[in-house]
């Protein structure tokens, strides 16, 4: 029986480890937090911090794993990167992956390497970014180097709030430095979603509909997606055929990706972040259901040097929504309302995390999520009519 570990131990890990046990293999997970559900579903666990890289290779080479993976976590990605080459096993390159998880390494990436990039300097000390705001023009974002989930991330639109908001990124921050970049204002849509290389050529490259709710505490926090994309089609096109020249470059090889692109008012095409892990808020899984292909599967054959499911850019069946569910304020979680005609139209899937009677926070990140729904619409503008307007025919109410 083949051993996989997988670093972290949060809900969104769950579907990996089904799918494992679904293909006979052990799986063992490892975080600090013991009660972390993913855990309750795994075949064993360590209480080993996945930032620790010395501390997961001693746990790996102890138990002669023969795989690793940070499914949907961010913080495990370069550990477990790290801990593969150190044992031979499947991964992308170490260096490579630090590349990637870096948004100050990155963007000099691509600035060096001749693509569309938006202006940004990385920092450590808040007067270095004062003494250097001659070189952006209002807005800008502000965000750590070292995180994802849009946690620490603020847009600033006057130098009179630029100091609050380095406050806020340095919260985030586990290398305590930030990145301030300019502002890349959207043309439609921007896209979050997952891709899969195998041999470094890009076989499954997905584009969808990002959308955010203005209501939130942090209005930069991803609140739902829909596939297909509204991104015209030259444009994915022009994107994909970046994302194989990135994929090419760096020596990626066979590895699952969350990509985040855009296309700015200024007609050029954006690749924002590319992170060689599944996205968080369920995205492979919403891919197997518009697309009937098994990125998780993928990702787990590949970590564990199994056959490959073949695989190809997807076609959707039908039109697709997923929608986080949030509060918009602290309080005592009551229940969610959905309008009955949507419930029994649209709705697929209703995964509601907390219980009644459970303290939740106000939307500042991926980390206050409530749960999800899955939607299927009859078309693509159904699909995100629904989506921009939530508020009509969904309620998450909270004491």
């Amino acid at each position: 029986m083949k051993k996989l570990l997988i670093l972290g131990g949060s809900r969104y890990v769950i579907p990996a480890i089904e799918v494992a046990h679904k293909l006979g293999v052990y799986v063992i997970t490892c975080d600090y937090l013991p009660d972390n559900i993913g855990h309750r579903y795994s075949d064993e666990y360590h209480n080993v911090s996945i930032i620790d890289k010395e501390a997961v290779l001693d746990l790996a080479k102890k138990l002669d794993v023969d795989g690793i993976i940070s499914f949907a976590t961010d913080p495990g990605v370069v550990i477990a990167a790290y801990v593969a080459e150190k044992l031979g096993l499947p991964t992308p390159p170490y260096e490579s992956v630090k590349i990637l998880q870096n948004k100050d390494l990155f963007r000099n990436f691509l600035r060096e390497n001749n693509f569309n990039v938006p202006l940004a300097i990385g920092f450590s000390k808040k007067e270095d970014a004062f003494s250097s705001l001659d070189k952006f023009k209002f807005p800008v974002i502000v965000k750590p180097v070292d995180s994802a989930g849009s946690k620490g991330v603020t847009r600033v639109g006057d130098i009179k709030n630029l100091d609050n908001a380095i406050d806020f990124a340095l919260l985030y921050s586990r290398s305590n430095r930030f990145i301030i970049e300019e502002f890349i204002e959207k043309l439609g849509c921007s896209s979050d979603t997952d891709c899969f290389s195998i041999n470094n050529k890009l076989v499954f490259a997905s584009f969808c509909c990002q959308y955010f709710d203005e209501d939130a505490q942090n209005p930069y926090t991803p609140s739902g997606y829909t596939w297909p994309s509204d991104m015209a089609d030259d444009k994915q096109a022009e994107l994909r055929n970046e994302l194989q020249r990135l994929i090419e470059l760096l020596n990626l090889g066979t590895s699952i990706y969350n990509i985040e692109t855009r296309v700015g008012i200024d007609g050029k095409a954006y690749i924002m972040e590319v992170s060689p892990r599944a996205g968080g808020n369920r995205l492979s899984e919403m891919l197997r259901y518009a697309s009937g292909q098994d990125l998780i599967e993928n990702n787990i054959r590949a970590a564990l040097a199994m056959p490959l499911l073949e695989m190809s850019d997807p076609v959707y069946n039908g039109a697709w929504a997923e929608y986080i569910l949030h509060s918009d304020r602290d309080g005592i979680f009551n229940r969610v309302k959905i309008a009955e005609d949507v419930g029994t139209k649209f709705l697929v899937e209703e995964d509601v995390w907390v219980s009644k009677g459970d303290e939740v926070k106000s939307f500042t990140g991926a980390n206050e999520t409530l749960g999800t729904l899955v939607l299927k619409f009859n078309s693509f503008e159904e699909a995100m009519e629904m989506l921009k307007n939530h508020k009509q025919w969904l309620k998450v109410i909270v004491d």
